[in-house]
């Protein structure tokens, strides 16, 4: 997949719209107005703090459903994801908690989003949902009968889960993309929040050969410059809420801070290549 065709970027930082709980939820509020104004409110705060791509995701609708998601949790993101591309021009991704894939692949197809995030693809995870396994088989042929060119981006080994069984994140990242024929991989921390380690990155970067692997958990301006010496672009949320709180709205002078660092950061990596030494700029460090 060529990150630049699809997110007109070669290094992404692609940011999070959590959703506020949406019909059917434990804590649905009872107002689908609230959650767009929140959505868009959100939206537009990443846009213009330079975010190069958006997922919106049901974050809020926990404890989720293992797989299918009712009906009307399907027809509410669709309005939330037009309401937003009526907003911003970037690129919009889908992700339909817990492991919803074909209905995060028909909101994108309807709407003409750009690409969905698939948390267990082509695997087994043991999750607090229960056992639950990849359709990788089943959401490639949909997206072939739906005639679409929506990406898959697929997390490799999860956050919030565990392999049953024994399974490495070289084996893993391969089994994704030679077998699962993902477009990205993600590689992400134990928890939202927690981001990977530096071997699990190379480790994947290694493995993945020319599919992009992005970051999808734990990124901060503190970290990044770090983190995108071998990753291809990131996927962030909590560290661009108020005061860092998953639970509050976006901060978008935070925004404006990741997104300086992070562009910094991959400008200093292609220096890293290039001449074997690296230095970021120390005024990165006062933010």
């Amino acid at each position: 997949m060529d990150l630049y065709q699809l997110l007109k970027t070669k290094t992404p930082v692609i940011g999070v719209v959590h959703l506020l709980p949406l019909p059917t939820s434990p804590r649905w509020g009872g107002s689908l107005k609230a959650v767009i104004d929140r959505a868009e409110q959100e939206a537009t705060a990443l846009a213009s703090g330079g975010i190069d791509g958006i997922i919106v995701e049901n974050f809020f609708d926990a404890p989720f459903t293992k797989n299918q998601v009712d009906p009307a949790v399907v027809s509410a993101m669709t309005i939330v994801v037009q309401k937003i591309q009526n907003l911003v021009t970037i690129p919009i991704g889908i992700n339909v908690l817990r492991n919803d894939a074909q209905s995060a692949l028909a909101i994108a197809s309807c709407v003409k989003a750009q690409f969905i995030r698939v948390n267990i693809f082509n695997s087994v995870m043991v999750t607090d949902q229960g056992l639950i396994e990849g359709e990788a088989n089943q959401l490639l042929r949909y997206r072939r009968e739906l005639g679409s060119d929506v990406k898959i981006m697929a997390d490799v080994l999860v956050k919030h889960a565990l392999p049953l069984g024994t399974m490495n994140i070289t084996n893993a990242v391969k089994d994704t993309i030679e077998r699962g024929l993902a477009d990205a991989v993600i590689i992400s921390g134990w928890a939202t929040g927690s981001p990977p380690t530096q071997e699990d990155l190379e480790l994947a970067s290694s493995a993945a050969k020319e599919t992009p692997v992005l970051i999808g958990s734990g990124a901060s301006w503190e970290n990044i410059a770090e983190l995108m010496q071998v990753a291809d672009g990131v996927i962030v949320s909590s560290s661009l809420k108020r005061h860092g709180c998953r639970e509050l709205p976006i901060d978008p002078n935070r925004v404006h801070q990741f997104t300086e660092v992070a562009h910094q950061s991959w400008n200093s990596s292609e220096n890293i290549n290039s001449n074997s030494s690296f230095k970021l700029h120390s005024s990165l460090r006062n933010h």
